[in-house]
């Protein structure tokens, strides 16, 4: 048995969890409402309030399908109770981070500044410029949100100017030797 696929998940009092024809799983909780669509071979059961995936055999493909689907499911619970959240740091001189009329605007060291769509159901917070909180029901846009926003200036190892996770270690290195 897959160690991950096998855990059942517990379901918050204030979590609905639904279910259409297509293998299609509905939640609703406080956060927001997500909806995902899981591989017809995977059952999911509902009984008590224990979300519980069963897969029909031991394949190898069906052992990864288990703990994929418990996964996702697992995570759609999760995100709708309580919700995602990612922290980003901006370190370099002059570089600032600011909420102007529903975008981000970043000023990150390019001769322009750099604008971000927020996408529905996330929600972006910069309570001081050199910090952002990106935040919402859906673990997997919440990640590639926060991806692109670190892509437009990852960290350099020489001085470690860039925006980076607030949980990342930055590898330094020493640079030029002086004479």
């Amino acid at each position: 048995m897959s160690r991950i696929g096998k855990k059942p998940i517990i379901v918050p009092a204030d979590v609905t969890v639904s279910f259409e024809e297509g293998n299609v799983m509905n939640v609703k909780g406080p956060k927001g409402e997500l909806s995902q669509k899981f591989p017809a071979a995977m059952a999911l059961k509902l009984d008590a309030g224990v979300l519980t995936v069963e897969r029909p055999s031991d394949s190898k493909e069906h052992k990864a399908l288990h703990g994929l689907s418990r996964s996702l499911a697992s995570n759609m619970v999760v995100g709708c109770h309580e919700g995602f959240k990612k922290v980003l740091e901006i370190n370099g001189v002059g570089y600032k981070a600011a909420m102007e009329g529903g975008k981000l605007v970043l000023n990150v060291g390019y001769s322009h500044p750099v604008d971000f769509e927020v996408p529905a159901g996330i929600t972006i917070e910069v309570p001081n410029p050199n910090q952002i909180i990106v935040s919402g029901a859906d673990k997997q846009v919440v990640g590639q949100l926060a991806s692109e926003i670190r892509g437009k200036r990852p960290p350099e190892p020489y001085l470690g100017k860039g925006i980076k996770y607030s949980d990342e270690k930055i590898r330094r290195k020493a640079g030029k030797a002086g004479k």
